[in-house]
């Protein structure tokens, strides 16, 4: 389903249309701007919370001119829909993983490369918007699907979930696990030794309920806050993806504001951006325990799960894959330090 026909059959799509550009949104007589950020993660999770404090953000620094409304939980549309939304300009903002975005302009799926950044820090120097390899994907996102990249922050560290022990890629072997739908998740989840089965996040407790897939792979925070421990029973810290979140906006609504509305929105976004990779890192740990607690059972490399072999595996296949392809944008990642 397309997201224009989505909205109209939810009846939203008079309330997105952005007639209101027609308003003076600097008078001080003039309606605020009311802009629309869909997104598929609960509004308890990390990501969730971001969106809502980016949101509050841009209204206080706009002194009420510009008003975001925040719609989790996939309100307007599934993962592919919501970036076309964003793309066409029904919706404003959404935010996906960089693989998500790479369906929009294809090298922006490099940056979910498994086992790509040497740390988070390594992540938050490449993905600053400032950086050489954001400002060239930035523009070719613009020129190709009319969306620019607010800002990034640090998603996670994606990890395995499953109903049985895993210590190697031969224990995966013929087991199906959900896959994000975009070839550089397939291509993460075969090398950890399974069967990728594309299946949107909105459907994967129905999936995982169903045994249409054994097992799924996310961030603690996500774990947890969809409690994810009611149908898995094993995390199994693979670390394959270090996950930076890309929060875009239409491209002719960001030309459409103000200069002033515009540092506002870049502010609001430097701001956002490193509380949220804050809470991410500093909830890790203490989300780990928490697992443990509601009876999951965690098994990383102190356990016998032999990392190596999950990264010589994706090594193999990213090369095989991307090598040629992105082999141009991963030196310069891997050439900021």
């Amino acid at each position: 389903m397309k997201p224009v026909s989505l909205l109209l059959r939810r009846g939203l799509i008079g309330a997105i249309l952005l007639s209101s550009f027609g308003l003076a949104a600097g008078s001080a007589s003039a309606a605020p701007l009311t802009l629309r950020y869909g997104h598929m993660n609960s509004p308890s999770s990390v990501a969730g919370q971001q969106a809502q404090m980016f949101a509050d953000k841009v209204k206080e620094y706009t002194h009420g001119e510009v008003v975001i409304q925040v719609y989790p939980s996939s309100q307007l549309g599934k993962l592919q829909e919501l970036a076309e939304a964003t793309s066409t300009g029904v919706i404003a903002l959404s935010h996906n993983t960089a693989g998500g975005i790479g369906a929009l302009y294809e090298p922006v799926a490099a940056l979910d490369t498994p086992y790509l950044y040497r740390n988070v820090d390594h992540l938050m120097k490449v993905t600053d918007i400032g950086s050489p390899v954001m400002k060239s994907l930035n523009k070719g996102l613009m020129d190709s699907a009319g969306v620019r990249v607010l800002y990034a922050y640090d998603f996670g560290t994606r990890e395995l979930t499953t109903n049985k022990a895993v210590h190697g890629p031969a224990d995966l072997a013929g087991v199906k696990i959900r896959s994000l739908p975009f070839p550089i998740y397939m291509t993460a989840v075969e090398a950890l030794g399974a069967v990728p089965v594309p299946v949107d996040w909105s459907e994967v407790p129905t999936a995982l309920a169903t045994g249409q897939v054994s097992g799924q792979e996310n961030p603690v925070d996500v774990v947890l806050s969809n409690k994810l421990y009611e149908s898995q029973s094993y995390l199994i810290r693979t670390g394959h993806i270090t996950n930076p979140e890309l929060i875009i906006m239409n491209d002719r609504t960001w030309k459409k504001l103000s200069d002033a509305q515009r540092d506002a929105f870049s502010r609001a976004a430097e701001e956002t951006r490193a509380k949220a990779t804050e809470m991410v890192l500093s909830q890790e740990t203490t989300q780990l325990e928490k697992l443990k607690e509601l009876g999951m059972k965690v098994i990383g490399p102190e356990d016998g799960l032999d990392l190596k072999a999950f990264q010589d595996r994706a090594h193999a296949l990213v090369q095989e894959r991307f090598g040629k392809k992105f082999g141009e944008l991963y030196q310069q990642i891997a050439a900021i330090k």
